[in-house]
């Protein structure tokens, strides 16, 4: 359907399926999704209606022409006002590619990605069932089978696979035991407060820069907001200095 199909007229005015759909979104931004179908759009276009009929009967009653009417008019046109200078100063900065390439250069380790391991585990209480595992392992046992048949963590139910991770994840003893494997190897039983751990790394991903092209929109945000920042203090104290004000403690 076209986007600009009158839906109703109330009085002369139209609503259109844009009108409808300007109010969906806005409640979706909000959180709150549960007028996005048929149903829920007819209750929008209805509300709408409700919405313009009240606005013809308080134009009927000259509501606008009420003292508290124009209080709240004059309350609204000041925050307005008050908004658009802001998003005005706020739309002035702007950031070029240049920025973006020098600050990438010259802050290159803050783009470094953390060493990081996947590994899987097999815990028990105690280390003569651990030894005893890896003795069937060693059998020919696979290590999946064994997390799932022995291992008292909930990890079984996924061979022991305890996914990716980086330092200061786990507790040091399998932190380090982890990261000192090599790929494919499997532990003796390490112990940790947990009890023990038979550990086989799947595999081993080195600290790596992330690339331009993948960090040039955070960047770019970043020196944005930066800028915006800079320029709302610089004229907020341009107007302190310009417009008294007193301050009480």
């Amino acid at each position: 359907m076209k986007e600009n199909k009158v839906l109703a007229i109330v009085k002369g005015k139209e609503i259109t399926e844009a009108d409808v759909n300007v109010l969906l979104q806005n409640l979706i931004s909000q959180g709150n999704s549960n007028f996005n179908s048929e149903e829920g759009k007819k209750q929008l276009l209805d509300e709408l209606i409700n919405q313009e009929l009240f606005y013809f009967e308080a134009k009927e009653k000259d509501y606008d022409k009420e003292d508290g009417f124009l209080q709240e008019l004059e309350i609204n046109k000041r925050n307005i006002l008050k908004n658009y200078a802001l998003k005005k100063l706020l739309s002035s900065a702007s950031v070029t590619q240049d920025e973006i390439e020098n600050y990438y250069d010259d802050n290159r380790e803050s783009f470094k990605t953390r060493e990081s391991v996947k590994a899987s585990h097999i815990l028990v209480k105690d280390e003569e069932n651990a030894n005893g595992i890896l003795k069937e392992i060693e059998n020919g046992l696979s290590f999946e089978e064994a997390a799932n048949k022995y291992s008292t963590c909930p990890s079984k139910a996924k061979g022991g696979d305890l996914g990716q991770f980086t330092k200061g994840q786990m507790v040091p003893e399998f932190e380090n035991a982890a990261f000192g494997m090599k790929e494919g190897e499997i532990s003796k039983p390490i112990k940790t407060q947990f009890g023990f751990h038979i550990i086989k790394l799947v595999d081993k991903q080195e600290p790596t820069v992330s690339s331009f092209e993948e960090v040039k929109d955070q960047i770019s945000n970043f020196l944005l907001g930066r800028k915006q920042n800079n320029l709302y203090i610089s004229k907020t104290t341009e107007l302190r200095n310009k417009y008294e004000v007193k301050v009480y403690e």
